[in-house]
């Protein structure tokens, strides 16, 4: 190729179909590999597979609230234990601010 035809296909990123979009979800999560370990694979950006799976997330349900019961630790600074949604668990020995524990949590989840 030369001249426009080539500057048109290098760095143009070819867009997918909502179909192969979801068939790329559907592999990312039948295989059980984390996000960069199937990035390795096949060659898809992080990012890119992030976007995917969070339209794919956002697609099937709206999130919804999940009534917790909070134990009290016996001793102080015993720390906690968080069972996510998607199956992850946080498990900490020191305390975080309100703040810091919600971003933990919105990484967690997105991971």
């Amino acid at each position: 190729m030369r001249g426009a035809d080539c500057r048109q296909t290098v760095g143009m990123a070819r867009r997918r179909t909502a179909e192969e979009i979801q068939k790329i979800v559907e592999e990312l999560q039948a295989s059980g590999l984390s996000h960069r370990d199937f990035c390795q694979q096949t060659g898809i950006k992080l990012s890119t597979l992030g976007r995917y799976a969070r339209r794919a997330r956002g697609s099937e349900q709206p999130q919804q609230l999940v009534r917790v019961k909070l134990d009290v630790p016996q001793e102080p600074g015993a720390g906690f234990v968080l069972m996510l949604g998607n199956g992850r668990r946080i498990a900490s020995g020191w305390g975080f601010s309100d703040t810091a524990l919600a971003r933990l949590i919105r990484v967690a989840e997105s991971a």
